[in-house]
């Protein structure tokens, strides 16, 4: 299947994604902040906000159309709130739907605590690193946040407890599957991602350590 270019606009992301006027508001908010908060801090790159919708949005938002039913999420190395806050905006009036932002630096904690207070999201911030954390929920996922033996090291605690690794991967994923089963025994599936043709969605499942990273 060819791919098909993602939406680059707020009107083009609400008409792909039958997003609601309430979430489209609650995203135009989230916009609002990371640029206010961009100024100050060094949340994303110069270009980022301008692919607000096409890079981050709906790259973020595609997740849950592979696990839909899936109501609990942990985002680790959470950053500037991506793909985090955005699945928080779109699980919001789920009920019991709860996503867990991990990030280990504290001033990014303020920026995705602020957009979750000011946008009454269904979201819980830790200032922590992953490893550390007994959080028991559906998908454990993460973004650019570290290579796969390294990111599967953070994610092993959410597996136990009987998670499911839904990754955002880029190109050199096949490479860091190869690394990583030097270190873990697992179960992979690819699939190709909506928002970028050399993006790849990882699932991971059944982790266990074959030995330390």
């Amino acid at each position: 299947m060819d791919f098909v270019s993602p939406p680059r606009t707020a009107a083009e992301f609400q008409a792909a994604w039958g997003a609601s006027d309430a979430q489209m508001a609650d995203l135009d908010g989230y916009l609002a902040l990371l640029t206010q908060w961009n100024t100050v801090m060094n949340l994303v790159g110069p270009s980022a906000l301008a692919e607000f919708w096409p890079r981050h949005v709906y790259d973020s938002a595609q997740l849950l159309k592979l696990k839909p039913g899936a109501k609990t999420w942990a985002d680790l190395g959470a950053g500037a709130g991506f793909p985090g806050l955005v699945l928080a905006i779109l699980l919001k009036g789920t009920p019991e739907a709860t996503v867990h932002l991990v990030e280990s630096m504290a001033k990014r904690c303020r920026f995705l605590s602020e957009v979750a207070q000011q946008l009454g999201l269904p979201a819980t911030i830790h200032n922590a690193r992953a490893e550390d954390l007994g959080i028991r929920v559906d998908i454990v996922t993460a973004r650019a946040c570290a290579p796969l033996p390294r990111l599967l090291g953070y994610a092993e605690p959410f597996f136990k407890r009987g998670a499911t690794g839904l990754f955002l991967k880029g190109q050199d994923v096949v490479s860091e599957l190869t690394e990583a089963t030097k270190y873990w025994k697992f179960e992979a599936e690819l699939s190709a991602s909506s928002s970028s043709p050399d993006g790849r969605i990882l699932q991971v499942k059944g982790l266990s350590r074959v030995r330390k990273v």
